[in-house]
């Protein structure tokens, strides 16, 4: 029998919500910083993340502790993926290494990352 740390769980679950919608890069754009979030960045990664996180707050209400702890593994693993595709793309957008080293210094990752 699995037994899932309630308060936990629902802590895991809001704290993985709320970080989609934190700051995760910060882009010079001309004069002035504009903080972008997962939406901005990427609307690919920002519905497959909302989807892992529907799925898996779904599994966690009607009691099916088995696919919820392995979605929360799949989830883990998807944040560490998606962390160094953000990281790959702001790095190697243009394919020039002149480009490239512009664009890396123009773009800071922000505190969402964290949460």
């Amino acid at each position: 029998m699995l037994i899932v740390n309630k308060p936990m769980a629902l802590i895991g679950l809001v704290l993985i919500f709320i970080a989609g919608f934190c700051p995760i890069l910060q882009v010079k754009i001309i004069f002035e910083w504009v903080n972008w979030g997962l939406y901005k960045t990427d609307i690919r990664l920002f519905l497959i993340t909302y989807s892992f996180i529907a799925i898996t707050a779904l599994c966690y209400f009607i009691r099916q502790l088995k696919a919820f702890r392995f979605l929360t593994r799949v989830m883990f693993v998807w944040i560490l993926l998606m962390a160094v595709a953000v990281y790959f793309k702001s790095t190697h957008y243009f394919g020039m290494k002149l480009a490239d080293n512009l664009l890396g210094k123009a773009i800071h990752f922000q505190w969402g990352w964290i949460v």
